[in-house]
């Protein structure tokens, strides 16, 4: 069939279909009886269907009406198949048309979905026309298909999960786990848990990285540096990706403090205090690490110690 020969029955049936009297008779004759009295049709108005995907606008009538029903408003459309041939997934593409016509009904304030009714208008050469107007029919499996989208979709709540059932479910409960906490905990009470699960199911380091930088830039963390270094002392192939986090951040860290200092003006008394404080907090973090058996030289790394310091804090715990 030619373009020229489409486009004229596209036209002839727009003239028609665009008298709203002709419509009303159209769809008091067509519609299913269940449908049919669930519409009011002295409400009958045309629609625009000028919200229509490119790849269906040349396939579609673009005839689309709104009527009231019993439920509330509503909108019935019809779509007209050019080709002499049938299509095998065309209601697959009404369901397409169809979605489409509930989203501009979003678009247009309102907070519920419409009942669209897609009704198919077939002139073709082959009779009776030979393919299936269930959507469902368009999957290979319609059963399947049928048992996933004609109930409820799945739902994964983790916040209203257990956390004994989490820590359950093996490569993924990393990932449930700190999401489901990372904006009502302490991540640091968390640490020996998330520990544990790095130790059983190891991860890709990529994924490692992107999961500390989650913890410390989302989460709810009391000391940051302590949370860090009690994953680092309880993994066992980790230790070095941790510390250059930790490093990253203490980095991270100084410079903002040189920012605020040159806005807020120099001090020296409270900048004193506060290496003096930060010092001890490393010593301290440094204590702890040691007597948890990590290396030395990763020690030095995260805290910043000199060799010296961390010799005599060697030498004190003998």
């Amino acid at each position: 069939m030619t373009t020229s020969s489409l486009s004229q029955h596209d036209s002839l049936f727009k003239k028609f279909l665009g008298d709203i009297a002709v419509a009303r008779d159209f769809l008091e004759i067509h519609l299913p009886p269940h449908l049919r009295e669930r519409c009011d049709f002295s409400t009958l108005a045309m629609e625009s269907g000028s919200f229509i995907e490119d790849d269906l606008r040349t396939q579609c009538s673009d005839m689309l009406y709104s009527v009231q029903t019993n439920a509330g408003r509503g909108y019935i459309y019809t779509l007209i198949e050019h080709q002499s041939s049938p299509e095998k997934l065309m209601a697959w593409r009404l369901m397409r048309y169809s979605m489409a016509a509930m989203q501009r009904h979003l678009e247009q304030g309102n907070e519920t979905l419409p009942v669209v009714i897609p009704l198919l208008f077939y002139h073709g050469t082959t009779s009776p026309y030979p393919y299936s107007t269930q959507w469902l029919d368009c999957f290979t499996d319609p059963e399947l298909a049928e048992s996933v989208y004609t109930q409820a979709f799945p739902l994964v709540d983790i916040t209203a999960m257990p956390d004994d059932e989490i820590l359950s479910h093996r490569r993924v409960a990393l990932l449930e786990l700190v999401q489901k906490h990372i904006r009502t905990r302490d991540m640091l009470e968390l640490a020996g848990d998330i520990a544990r699960l790095l130790n059983l199911w190891a991860i890709p380091k990529e994924q490692f990285r992107s999961l500390m930088y989650y913890i410390v830039g989302r989460g709810e963390t009391s000391d940051t540096r302590q949370f860090l270094h009690t994953i680092a002392a309880q993994t066992q192939d980790y230790q070095e990706d941790v510390m250059t986090i930790a490093e990253q951040l203490r980095q991270e860290g100084r410079q903002e403090g040189i920012h605020l200092g040159r806005q807020e003006g120099r001090q020296e008394g409270r900048q004193e205090g506060r290496q003096e404080g930060e010092h001890t907090a490393s010593l301290n973090i440094a204590r702890q690490l040691l007597a948890n058996g990590v290396e030395r030289t990763l020690v030095k790394m995260s805290t910043g110690l000199s060799d010296d310091e961390l010799a005599t804090l060697f030498d004190d715990r003998r």
